[in-house]
């Protein structure tokens, strides 16, 4: 039903600002700019995923509503929009799952940019159904123009904060179908770790085994870790572009290395991380 995690969607409200540190952490311009009388977006496309900036439009009604979900943070991941080729068995089945989906709808965009247009039919499953974390399936009608990802950046994972894992567990696994592929709690950092996988990449739910909790609260998207094939020639380009950086060290996965990006992320947590290669068994 679900094929891949189309994109992410950050909400922020300086538009040219989060651009320019998207632009300068990516090391690629945005491919798409699109504009209506609300909304201003850029979207970004890697080799796995898109990342899509999300800002009002000078004056327009839609800026309280931001500064609502905002509050006092520069920007905040909100969305996420998986991809499908059969909308209408996507709609069927997730009806039957109890999310609730919104009417098909048509939508399109024309790049600022390119002056080309691309369309799309997508859904929207409830909020409440959702814990909170806004959820669209679309089926795109027309090709991205190929593009050359630097090296090699795609997402590696996601995280997702949340209060209740077995509910995290039925909806990610259940209702939405994405492959459940690890259940791991480890005693040392107090965290229970779920992992589900589509269309290459991972989204990491984590629940605090230390904190207080009510089931009932809403779940949160936290942060992101961006995967290259060359670690140390990301940090370098990122220091010489003046972006505040950790020194690079092991990750918690054997065989990776990361480092953490300070700066340039629109107060996102953000990892940069890089996996050893293995050779093939002969």
């Amino acid at each position: 039903m679900l094929i891949a995690l189309d994109h992410i969607v950050l909400l922020c409200r300086d538009f040219e600002t989060a651009k320019s540190e998207y632009t300068a952490l990516f090391g690629v311009p945005p491919d798409w700019l699109s504009k209506n009388d609300h909304t201003q977006s850029a979207l970004f496309r890697t080799g796995n995923t898109g990342f899509e900036i999300l800002a009002p439009t000078h004056g327009s009604d839609a800026a309280s509503r931001f500064e609502e979900i905002l509050g006092g943070n520069d920007g905040v991941l909100t969305s996420l929009a998986f991809a499908t080729d059969d909308i209408e068995n996507a709609h069927h089945v997730l009806a039957r799952r109890g999310l609730s989906p919104s009417d098909i709808s048509d939508g399109q965009s024309v790049n600022l940019i390119s002056r080309s247009e691309r369309n799309w039919r997508r859904l929207r499953c409830s909020d409440n159904s959702c814990a909170g974390i806004k959820t669209f399936v679309l089926q795109n009608g027309s090709e991205h123009p190929p593009i050359t990802v630097p090296n090699g950046l795609a997402l590696d994972h996601l995280v997702i904060n949340t209060p209740n894992p077995e509910r995290t567990i039925a909806h990610y696994g259940g209702r939405l179908g994405l492959r459940f592929a690890l259940d791991r709690t480890i005693e040392d950092f107090q965290t229970r770790f779920l992992f589900f996988r589509i269309g290459g990449l991972t989204l990491e739910i984590i629940y605090k085994l230390d904190e207080p909790h009510d089931a009932a609260d809403l779940d949160s998207i936290w942060g992101l870790t961006w995967k290259v094939d060359d670690l140390k020639a990301a940090h370098r380009r990122l220091k010489d572009a003046d972006v505040h950086l950790s020194d690079i060290r092991t990750g918690r996965k054997p065989g990776s290395q990361v480092f953490t990006v300070k700066s340039h992320s629109t107060g996102i947590p953000t990892l940069f991380i890089a996996h050893e290669k293995r050779g093939l068994n002969r």
